[in-house]
């Protein structure tokens, strides 16, 4: 089969888009024919060697959809030509993946393999975000950076779907009209305007409830200026660099809190994988949540996936098809 590794940590130069061995499923596994793999920050995080992994060389990518072409032994989840998509799971960006059985999750009638991996990883974040790490309450204040992101677009229909009102911001005037469009009722050009005093006038000093944070070093110190008293910091990532080291008495005015998750630790046991999931493709499968894929390449054109991504000249999803 056709894949993308890396066996050298370095930039996009640094994905292979190689033949290797085909897969097959062990026991409680099931074989994937990828007809869509998602493409996330944390791929970059991984082609850099931010994050950890299995040693190389490794097929990268953690999120894609498909067909079941086999199952191995006690699988009983799914079976021969289910329709699933999954996340967190590494090795997509291939013409095949072996998944567990159990971290699959069968596609809704009327989505296809796009919509499954636009959806999952993306999906499931912006969910657990705003259920989850700070439960959001009608008439909470939220703040959203990186507005016109792939999070950033279904974090801010989520959200109004709650009853918060939502800040966002964005680079461009074409990402602010995305943003306005999700939902957004206040959309901040942090490249023209100073975005924590903007959120300070228009909240009278009071702040927000809460800031999502996936952008970090840039962002993050004017951040906690916007929160308000009991206000949570979320820092779900790091597209402009790693926060430097925080000390704990930067909280202490206003007793704010700072949490780092992760989708792992959202979707740990199969039922809460199964809520989250199930939520997102429902909305979606309704027309209540919409989905932005932007930006579709062929595998073999993945160091140009991350070349844009990197350089936060995306919007909505973007997606690699083998």
């Amino acid at each position: 089969m056709k894949a993308v590794q890396i066996s050298q940590y370095g930039g996009p130069e640094a994905l292979e888009y190689q033949e290797v061995a085909d897969l097959s499923p062990g026991n409680g596994q099931a074989l994937v024919q990828i007809q869509a793999a998602g493409v996330n920050f944390t791929d970059i995080y991984s082609r850099a060697g931010i994050n950890p992994g299995p040693p190389l060389p490794r097929i990268i990518g953690v999120e894609g959809a498909g067909v079941v072409s086999a199952i191995g032994a006690g699988v009983t989840a799914v079976k021969e030509g289910d329709a699933v998509a999954y996340c967190s799971i590494p090795g997509s960006y291939a013409e095949q993946a072996v998944v567990p059985a159990d971290r699959l999750i069968k596609l809704p009638d009327g989505l296809n393999a796009r919509d499954g991996a636009a959806a999952m990883l993306q999906g499931m974040t912006a969910h657990y975000l705003c259920y989850a790490t700070y439960r959001v309450q009608s008439g909470d204040r939220v703040l959203v950076h990186a507005g016109a992101g792939g999070v950033g677009l279904l974090l801010i229909q989520m959200v109004k779907r709650l009853g918060a009102y939502v800040f966002s911001t964005v680079s461009t005037d074409a990402k602010a009209k995305l943003a306005s469009e999700a939902g957004a009722d206040q959309v901040i050009l942090y490249t023209q305007e100073d975005f924590a005093k903007a959120v300070t006038e228009a909240t009278n000093g009071e702040g927000v409830q809460v800031v999502y944070d996936a952008v970090g070093l840039t962002t993050f110190d004017q951040s906690l200026t916007c929160l308000a008293r009991r206000g949570y910091m979320v820092l779900y990532g790091q597209a402009s660099g790693a926060v430097p080291p925080v000390d704990p008495r930067v909280l202490g005015n206003g007793s704010m809190f700072l949490t780092r998750p992760g989708l792992g630790d959202y979707t740990v046991t199969r039922a809460e994988l199964e809520k989250r999931a199930g939520d997102v493709l429902g909305w979606v499968s309704s027309g209540e949540l919409k989905l932005r894929v932007d930006h579709v390449f062929p595998l073999s054109e993945a160091p140009e996936a991350h070349r844009q991504l990197e350089g936060r000249a995306t919007t909505g999803k973007v997606l690699l098809i083998p």
